[in-house]
């Protein structure tokens, strides 16, 4: 008896271990009926996480998110989706990495999708914010920054929102790297007060991504002459890196936050650099690739004395190429050599057809595909055109977790060498045959 009263207590310990959240948190976990009944049926804001048991980062998150939670407590909602176990909610909601964070406000047909700072007091600032929009929307006030926002025109008068003049325009916007837009407003322009609480509301929730900055054209008149402003509002996009006053392109879409939000972070997508192709040379290079993205690739090149350094760099540069190109999947992409890890090529079933070879995997579901077409630019971006689709053979991955990995050390870039043997003195050893005049006669 007693010793099963010990293996119930030991499995509560491993459950309680892999759970990120429990009924001893604020935090609500939620399954599709409680998530329909509670929060989109719901009278208050919520803000949910969709996570992954797996996922490091999201393990990094639960500390802060647990922190709101008791924060907001009686004040909004704060709840948490595992993603393994109800795959129906991420798939509603467009959810394409861990952790995802969305806040939910009554009346409204979409979320909104939190992209701040991953701490409680950015998480609570933001979730506050809606609330108070909410309520100043059932009072009959405007929403964000209220009265002030349109006195100051379309710049609104948030603190994410960058004031820019004559004096600043260079240093802040051309000559930084990073992503902005630029708002031209007048302060007289009913569209520029329009503007103003979504301009606002955008700037906050791209933060750490894009920059958002206004210019009252009424006072910086020769900045609109400059970018050739001839109504108001007119956005002008900029893009990462240098930048001079010819770099600026019309900004094309909508006027939302919503529309502001999605345009702009399709565009930081483009100038994200694309993702590293590492060797697989430990453990952490493996989770860091595949535990945090939804797929990793894994291609094992030929054995260097088979492959040379130019031959090894061709083969690299393909696998970079695609790299950039499938960049706003943000996949995780790894090589290893022939047999540097055995582990992980029998877990992907590499190696019976040759070298090269490559393999996907995805790290929600534990399952993988192996390529068996040609190891070239077309042939692995057909490959990875049929496992998005969800076609080809896939199998489960041995036990469910990634494989052992060994820690080896990386490439120096350098052509292979064999050993050199070691001196042998055959000064002893006779190399003639031994007189034996019967076996000489032998047929």
């Amino acid at each position: 008896m007693r010793a099963c009263i010990f293996i119930i207590g030991l499995l509560g310990v491993v459950f309680e271990a892999n759970a990120l959240y429990d009924s001893r948190d604020e935090v609500v976990e939620l399954t599709p009926d409680t998530f329909s009944k509670r929060v989109l049926n719901g009278d208050q804001v919520w803000i949910v996480e969709f996570f992954a048991p797996w996922c490091g980062h999201c393990k990094n998150l639960a500390s802060e998110y647990k922190k709101a939670a008791r924060a907001l407590k009686g004040i909004a909602g704060v709840g948490a989706v595992d993603a393994d176990q109800h795959k129906s909610l991420p798939g509603q909601y467009g959810v394409r990495g861990f952790p995802t964070l969305k806040i939910f406000v009554p009346g409204n047909s979409k979320p909104i999708e939190y992209q701040g700072a991953r701490t409680a007091d950015g998480i609570a600032d933001a979730v506050l914010r809606e609330t108070k929009n909410l309520v100043n929307k059932k009072l009959g006030k405007s929403s964000g920054s209220g009265g002030s926002s349109s006195e100051s025109g379309g710049s609104g008068n948030d603190k994410d929102v960058v004031q820019l003049t004559s004096e600043n325009f260079r240093k802040l916007v051309l000559d930084s790297k990073d992503i902005w837009l630029v708002e031209f407003f007048a302060p007289w322009c009913g569209h520029c007060k329009k503007l103003a609480p979504h301009w606002a509301k955008a700037a906050t929730q791209l933060k750490g991504q894009v920059k958002l900055g206004a210019v009252d054209s009424t006072v910086y008149q020769e900045l609109a002459l400059e970018y050739g402003v001839r109504g108001y509002p007119t956005i002008k996009y900029f893009p990462a890196g240098p930048k001079d006053s010819n770099s600026a392109e019309e900004y094309n879409g909508g006027r939302t936050a919503d529309d502001i939000v999605a345009w702009a972070s399709e565009k930081a997508a483009e100038n994200a650099p694309p993702p590293e192709v590492v060797q697989l040379t430990n453990e952490k290079v493996l989770n860091a690739a595949c535990s945090d993205n939804q797929l990793c690739i894994v291609a094992v090149l030929p054995h260097i004395l088979d492959c040379q350094s130019s031959c090894r760099n061709d083969f690299i540069t393909e696998l970079k190429k695609l790299a950039e190109k499938y960049k706003k999947q943000k996949w995780g992409w790894v090589w290893s050599e022939a047999m540097a890890q055995p582990k992980v090529e029998e877990a992907f079933e590499i190696g019976g057809f040759g070298y090269p070879a490559l393999a996907v995997m995805n790290s929600r579901k534990m399952k993988y595909s192996l390529m068996r077409g040609s190891f070239s630019f077309d042939g692995i971006k057909e490959f990875l055109r049929e496992v998005s689709f969800g076609r080809g053979r896939s199998a489960p991955v041995a036990a469910a977790e990634l494989p052992e990995v060994q820690s080896i050390e990386a490439w120096d870039g350098e052509d292979g060498k064999l050993d050199e043997p070691d001196d042998i003195d055959l000064s002893d050893v006779s190399l003639d045959e031994e007189e034996n005049p019967a076996k000489n006669n032998e047929l």
